[in-house]
């Protein structure tokens, strides 16, 4: 009997070591989740309010064929409505617009301009279109006659009060004041505006 229950108790003695610390919980597996997508932070310029300022640019003219720097200010004022931008904005220039033959120039350039652009924050990227005016000299003759234009600008906020940036134009006059010159100009220039 001693030799049965020896022989019974001795393989259960062996396994006890195995059974010491029971049935284990398992650990649970870390949980990983995907990082929320964040939407990027658009930081919207200030674009609206008046603004005065200069500009200095070149000229490009067919009928006759003209080219010349010319430089003035501009005064307008900006309507930001979120992402879209609108405004108007006056200018006048004084140029050094001179054909390549027969004498003359166009000694004052003039605009009256609409505006609708696009805010990318510090960025303004807009078109514009409007009524040109331009007077000068042809054949000894003073002239003087409206047109149209169209165009496209961008402008860069430096700070709250400073921005800078370009504009091309391409213009059109037609019979310019009766002379049978139908002119095309295209213009390109920089810009300083300081806004109030």
């Amino acid at each position: 009997m001693k030799r049965f229950a020896l022989a019974v108790l001795a393989p259960l003695t062996l396994a006890a070591p195995a059974f010491a610390g029971g049935l284990a919980t398992p650990a649970p597996e870390p949980v990983v989740t995907a990082p929320v997508p964040v939407a990027p932070v658009r930081s919207d310029g200030n674009w609206g309010g008046a603004y005065a300022g200069a500009h200095l640019g070149y000229a490009d003219v067919n009928d006759p064929n003209a080219d010349g720097a010319f430089g003035g200010a501009q005064l307008g004022y900006r309507w930001d409505l979120g992402t879209t931008v609108l405004g108007v904005e006056a200018d006048v220039s004084g140029t050094n617009i001179k054909p390549s033959a027969g004498g003359g120039k166009v000694d004052t350039l003039a605009h009256l301009k609409l505006q609708a652009g696009y805010d990318f924050g510090r960025t303004l990227v807009y078109a514009t279109a409007g009524a040109a005016y331009a007077k000068g000299d042809i054949g000894g003759t003073n002239t003087s006659d409206t047109g149209y234009f169209g165009g496209i600008g961008v402008d860069y906020q430096v700070n709250d009060q400073w921005t800078v940036g370009g504009e091309v134009l391409a213009h059109r006059f037609d019979n310019f004041d009766g002379t049978g010159l139908d002119p095309d100009a295209t213009t390109a220039a920089l810009r300083v505006n300081y806004r109030f």
